[in-house]
Order: structure tokens, then sequence, then C-alpha cells
């Protein structure tokens, strides 16, 4: 099976691994991961083993199996974040019995051991003759790994007072016994990784050496970041360059500027999740660099423009004319320079897979927080590539998030107006970057006379005319039932209802199933507009960079909310 053997290679790396195969009729879940306590040959044996073991249950739809050192499983869903399954979780006792003495000893290791596991999902601890091990699976958040855990020590101990007790759950493991059965070096290098002391410096050993790149190669690679191959400014503190390695592979390196703990630990933090996504559309990480004065992140060069600046060339060009010949009132558009209908729907699939394989295929639940047109990147076959990952993409249970790096127009209004982050934040994201894609407009544009993008496609559905949305220059050259449902499914993905937006890999299903039923949205998107007045205190032209902004959101079922600052450009409007 493709999905195991995708998991057997990340195991090897990384002494777990999780993948999905989402692109087919039978979608497919495979998830591995060997013992903490394991070195990389012990791992990489019984991984071995396990595999040949369980690609006996195929073509069965499910299978797991447990191994002494190590588990591997396969599903036909999402199983990843699961933690107690009582179809499927075992226990296992040994038949030799200990005395009262030794089971009141090893209830109290197993109780210890259950405490740090839920805290940091793996400990080990020795005492009086009983060694205790437990582990949760690294897909399993903090709080599932906490009821896994406590669950496994009330099992394990039914157990007692049998010298050696197993607990094999869907999320987690738990063992005790009365001889020593882990390794002491390799359980203390564990301990660390997950609980770093609180004012270490930077630590190369945090991030894999293979990928490791010395500064002054990347230096000299972007003839010393030289602002004609600057690409663009990515989001927070980092410009991206254009480079040439000596082998003459073209890079993307973008700059980081770190000065703080909390600066290196989002360093770290990228380097570590971003390496580990292996997806077609999303921009892959080939290294960093910590040596300089700033560190460096390495991704592989993506000749094409982002979306935004292939898609909206002729409209922003057109905003230009309004905003200096205010009569004209038709731009036109040429039908030659924009993307054809097949490379749109090309484009809009793409996305749609590349999320639903951070949201529901990677193992950890990985939400990117800044979709929109310029964060995708086209190759040389305009297929879409996800970039500009932030930092924190693995949000916590809370899914409480105070930093707002969207764009206004693309951003869901739980995000806006209470900092609530969850996948439907991206999702919502989604539905506006395929509206966008079929109108050929942004959603954030402003024009005079005119309404929002997303309340004029509303309008239309309502109306029955949907089709009236299409961008002119694809009348005639399009798939009309492609671009009705394209439409459809973004008015689902922008309801104002967290509960009311499709899952991702239901997207997929909506946009790629000819017999898949679209379900109507059920209400209006969330609309927000943004009017930009002129500061007039300003006038002369090139004084013309401040900006006075009041954004008001319309949200079904409550008040008009609305939030005003003051802008600031370095150019003229």
């Amino acid at each position: 099976m493709a999905a195991m053997d995708a998991v057997s290679f990340q195991v090897k790396d990384h002494g777990w691994g999780a993948q999905s195969l989402l692109n087919s009729w039978h979608p497919m879940y495979a998830f591995g991961e060997c013992h903490r306590d394991l070195n990389h040959t012990q791992c990489d044996t019984c991984f071995t083993q396990a595999r040949q073991l369980l690609s006996r249950c195929v073509p069965n739809t499910e299978g797991r199996i447990y191994l002494d050192r190590c588990f591997l499983r396969y599903d036909n869903y999402s199983f990843f974040r699961e933690s107690v399954d009582t179809t499927h979780d075992i226990n296992v006792c040994e038949t030799k019995r200990g005395d009262e003495e030794f089971a009141q000893r090893a209830a109290s290791v197993i109780v210890n051991v259950t405490s740090v596991a839920a805290a940091r999902g793996f400990a080990a601890d020795g005492e009086g003759g009983v060694y205790a091990l437990a582990q949760c699976w690294r897909t399993v958040n903090k709080w599932n790994c906490e009821k896994c855990v406590n669950e496994a020590g009330k099992k394990v101990q039914e157990c007692l007072p049998s010298t050696e007790g197993r607990t094999l759950l869907t999320g987690c493991f738990l063992r005790y016994s009365s001889r020593k059965f882990y390794n002491d070096i390799v359980v203390t290098q564990n301990e660390e990784r997950n609980d770093p002391k609180p004012n270490r410096g930077i630590n190369p050993c945090d991030a894999s050496p293979s990928l490791r790149y010395r500064y002054d190669l990347l230096e000299n690679a972007t003839n010393y970041f030289d602002p004609s191959n600057k690409l663009g400014q990515g989001n927070g503190p980092g410009s991206v360059f254009k480079g040439t390695l000596p082998s003459g592979k073209t890079v993307a390196v973008k700059r980081l500027f770190l000065n703080s703990r909390h600066g290196t630990d989002e360093f770290f933090n990228e380097v570590n999740l971003i390496n580990g996504i292996q997806h077609k559309n999303v921009v892959k990480l080939l290294g960093y660099s910590i040596e300089g004065p700033e560190s460096l992140l390495i991704y592989e060069y993506v000749p094409n423009k982002s979306l935004d600046q292939v898609l909206f060339a002729v409209v922003d060009y057109c905003l230009h004319q309004f905003d200096h010949f205010p009569w004209i009132r038709d731009c036109g558009r040429d039908s030659k320079n924009t993307l054809t209908w097949e490379q749109r729907f090309q484009i809009i699939c793409g996305i749609a897979e590349s999320l639903t394989y951070l949201h529901e295929g990677f193992g950890k639940m990985i939400i990117h927080r800044d979709i929109k047109s310029s964060n995708i990147m086209l190759d040389e076959n305009l297929n879409p590539k996800i970039a500009d990952f932030g930092i924190d993409r693995c949000v916590a249970e809370s899914h409480l998030s105070t930093e707002t790096t969207e764009t206004l127009g693309y951003m869901a209004p739980e995000y806006l107006t209470k900092g609530q982050m969850t996948e439907k934040a991206d999702i919502y994201s989604f539905g506006v970057l395929a509206v966008e894609i079929v109108c050929g407009k942004r959603n954030s544009a402003y024009i005079p006379g005119s309404t929002s993008l997303l309340q004029s496609v509303w309008k239309n559905y309502k109306a029955g005319n949907i089709l009236a949305s299409i961008d002119p220059a694809l009348h005639g050259k399009l798939k009309i039932e492609e671009a009705s449902n394209a439409l459809q499914v973004g008015l689902l993905c922008t309801q104002c209802s967290v509960t009311l937006r499709p899952s991702m890999s239901e997207v997929v299903q909506m946009l790629t199933k000819k017999d898949f039923i679209i379900p109507s949205p059920m209400e209006q998107p969330f609309i927000h507009s943004t009017v930009l007045i002129l500061d007039d205190s300003l006038t002369s032209t090139s004084a013309r960079s401040s900006f006075h902004s009041t954004t008001s959101f319309l949200i079904p079922g409550d008040d008009l909310l609305v939030l005003e600052k003051s802008l600031s450009s370095s150019e003229p409007r």
C-alpha cells in the first residue's frame, strides 16, 4: 500500500510518520510510530517487521498491529486524533504474579509516569524494582493524550499484582514490568526534547542536521541579498530572495531576524513542522541556516508568479485607471492574457487538496492561517503551491490566537471578532479565494458604486443567476457546471456560522465527484466592506499616503461591528 510505504520512509527519518492518500475514490490513512526508548536501528527493525505483517490485512479497508516496540495502523478515514476505542483497545497481563508490596510499588510508578506523560506525551520511570513507560502517539493532541494515558493507567493496574502488564490503546500505550526494558540514554534524550529549558539559546540539534546550510553559501547564492534578487516580503519579519546554489539549483531564501527566545522558538517550529510536509501543492522546505547574523530558511523556487499577480494583473490596472480617471467605466479585458477555466479549476482543486492534507492527512492538524491569492505560487505548469507558512501552525486545543496575520478580505468572522482559530478559518479563506478565481475579481477591491464580491455572488445565487458572477473573459470557454459548483462551494465555505462550513475533504468531493450533491448555502456569507477615506489635511498628491479606514462587518444575528484605524502607505494611492 502506498500510504504505508510513505509512512515507512518517514519512520526511518523521524521515528514516526503519518500519511493520507485523498486523490482517489477510496481515501486511505496510515500512521506508524516506534516507542521513543528505541534507537534508530531498533526502530527500523521493528517497523520493517510490522509493515510486513500488516500487509496480510490487505485488501481489508483497515488494519492495525501492535508489536513489542512499535505500532502501525491504516484505515479509510482520518483517525489520527483518536485516543480510546473500546472495540480495539487491548490489555495484556503476565501470568507470573508478585506480592502485595510489589503491587503497591508498581501502582505508584504507574501513577507517576501517567502524570508526566499526560503533560509531555512521554515518560519513563523506575523505582524499587518496578519500571514503567508511557507514550502518546505524536498525532494525538494534549487533551486526548491526557485522556488516553489516564485510561491506560487505570486499565494496566487491573493486571496487578502481575509482574508485567501492557495497555495498548488507540492513541497511547503504557507498560510496566519487574525488569528494565527501556534504554536509559534514549529516554533521557526524549525527556529533554519534550521539556525544553526556558533559557537555552539557539540549539542546532533542534532541527535535522541534514537540512543545515552554511550562511556564507546562501549569502553568495543571493549575491549578498541583492535587492534585484528580492522576490517579495514574507509574513512576519522576513524578506524572500532568489538564490542559485553552487550546484546550479535555484532556491528561495527567506531571511528571519531572531533577537529573542520567542523568535528562536518560532524559527525551529517552522523548520521542524514544515520539513515534515510532503505534498505536491505545498512549497517544500529544503533547509535552514543559523550561523550568520540572521537565520535563513531555504525553500524550493517556484518559477511563476503568485496567483494574485497572474489572476488580477488586468484588474489592478483597471483599479488604477478608476483611481486616476474616475469617468472611465469600462476598462475592458483581454481574454488572451487571462487564465483559462481549465487552469483556474486545476488551481482551485489543488488548493483544496493541499488544505485537506494539512487539516486531515498530515497527522497533526496544521492551520495555515493566511490563505490568500498572494500566498499561492504557480509552478511552470500553473499548478498551485501553498506558500508562506508563518509560525505556530499546530494550534492548541483552545484554538485561540491573538495574532492577526490575514488580509482583511480573507478573514473569517470568528477570527476577526474573537481571535478564535480553527481549521474552519482556513476553509473560510479558501471559499473567498475560490470565488475570486471564478469571478476574476478581488474580494477586497473597492470600486465606487460597487458592492463586495461575496455580496454580489450571493445576490446572483439567490436570484437563480449565479452564472452572472463568472469572469466575462471566460464566457463561452468554460464548463458551466464546474464553475457554478465552484461558486456554490465558495458560498458554503464563507457562511458566517462555523458549523455550516464543510470540511476540506468534503470540499474536494464536491468539486471532483460528478454525482456528489452539493448542499445549498443556508445563510449569506460573512459580508464586510472597507472604505478608505483620504485625510483632508493632506492636499498634495505626493502626500496622499495616509488614510482613515472604516471597516464594517455584517454578522447575521449580531449587531454591526465597526472598527476604525489609520493606515499608512509608502506610496501614493
